[in-house]
């Protein structure tokens, strides 16, 4: 299957949602499946008999995905090996779909959280940035994606994931937009990541050709970011 860059909105959101109807509902744990199949597939990281386990469920764009690297070179499936190590009793879900915008991920939020989650792993606006999108509307979807994840599993634990643009849009809505995330943290008083790709944005080395994926080195270090707010939820 074509993989497509976070600026565009594919066939991928499509199969994303037939995905998350027949493996995130009936919890299969078939490996053979591409990169954008990856929406609400258990990390390869747990055996069959653990999937009892309380969930943390990633939720966001292609960067959550692992657009253009192996599943389990991905940042989520990295979360459930430390997880492994740590010995706690988790399974990673990976929900991520490549070009998600925050009002596709209002739009599929309900599809998704059919069973219920432990922790939420909130990862979405990137490509609204990236677009220039109202950040009214913005903050209205995140919200709304909140709103349903205590509505479906009121004691899940919302982790919100912070994300900063280029000043391509201007320096005022790039300010606005790396201020959102804390704002809306404060808010509903969720655990905030500051920036996600910390270390790791705008490092050439660390990237795709395209800029903005990490490579599976930078998917190591935005591993260990996310791991150094969370292991202190779990």
């Amino acid at each position: 299957m074509k993989f497509f860059p976070m600026s565009k909105t594919p066939f991928s959101v499509i199969s994303g949602l037939l995905l998350v109807l027949t493996v995130w509902g009936c919890g299969s744990s078939d490996t053979k499946t591409s990169q954008t199949s990856n929406a609400a597939k258990p990390a390869d990281t747990k055996p069959a008999s653990t999937a009892k386990n309380q969930t943390i469920l990633f939720y966001g764009n292609s960067l959550t995905a692992g657009y253009g690297v192996e599943p389990t070179q991905a940042f989520p499936a990295l979360i459930g090996q430390k997880i492994d190590s740590a010995g706690l009793n988790y399974t990673v879900v990976n929900a991520g779909l490549s070009g998600e915008t925050t009002a596709g991920g209002k739009s599929r939020i309900g599809w998704v959280l059919r069973q219920p989650v432990a922790v939420f792993v909130l990862e979405l606006g990137g490509n609204d940035g990236l677009r220039g999108l109202p950040l009214t509307a913005t903050r209205q979807n995140l919200q709304a994606i909140m709103d349903t994840v205590r509505q479906k599993s009121p004691q899940a634990k919302i982790v919100l994931a912070g994300m900063q643009i280029p000043p391509n849009m201007g320096t005022s809505y790039a300010k606005e937009f790396r201020g959102m995330f804390k704002e809306l943290a404060d808010k509903n008083k969720v655990v905030l990541i500051p920036f996600l790709l910390e270390n790791v944005g705008g490092i050439p080395k660390l990237n795709q050709p395209d800029g903005i994926h990490p490579t599976p080195a930078g998917h190591k270090i935005v591993a260990n970011t996310v791991w150094k707010v969370l292991k202190p939820v779990l």
